[in-house]
């Protein structure tokens, strides 16, 4: 319990050992005024009575402002719960438009990079489409000159062995 509550109810429990105490002058009848009249009762009693009275408005206004409280902590706590359960759907709505967000730059990335290696595999075949024709020239090239280095030398020597190559005949391999 409260301290206030203990506080409240020893003070009860005091006001009532008190008046059973004095129950013989709070019950003496006395002569008061009402203004208008003349009424004889016992004063103590009217004092207990407006006690009693005060103490039951007291714990009537108390207990209805515990109540409000208590409706209006529900209320709050009711409204909190629904704003939390909006937060966690709108943060898992966030989560899932992320995850969509990451997913779609993850395959647009792919996409990417496929389309880089595309082009790379095809420049690499280029290149080694054009090496080989280079190649193929150079060794055609060599192999004419070669052959015309024969044939000068078969010529100062006087021997022909062998025909004429030429610069566009195919070296095998």
């Amino acid at each position: 319990m409260r301290i206030r509550t203990i506080v409240l109810i020893v003070a009860i429990v005091l006001m009532a050992g008190f008046a059973a105490l004095n129950l013989d002058e709070f019950t003496r009848p006395t002569l008061l005024s009402l203004g208008f009249t003349t009424v004889q009762v016992p004063l103590g009693m009217v004092m207990l009575l407006l006690l009693v009275v005060v103490l039951l408005v007291f714990l009537a206004t108390t207990l209805y402002i515990q109540s409000a409280h208590l409706i209006e902590t529900r209320q709050t706590a009711r409204e909190l719960h629904a704003q939390r359960e909006l937060a966690d759907k709108a943060e898992a709505s966030r989560f899932t438009e992320l995850r969509t967000y990451l997913e779609a730059q993850s395959v647009a990335a792919q996409q990417r990079e496929a389309a880089h290696a595309t082009v790379i595999a095809e420049r690499l075949a280029q290149n080694q489409q054009a090496i080989s024709a280079k190649v193929e020239q150079s060794g055609n090239t060599l192999a004419a000159y070669i052959g015309e280095l024969e044939d000068r030398l078969e010529r100062r020597d006087g021997v022909v062995s062998r025909p004429v190559v030429h610069s566009d005949t195919k070296l095998l391999p």
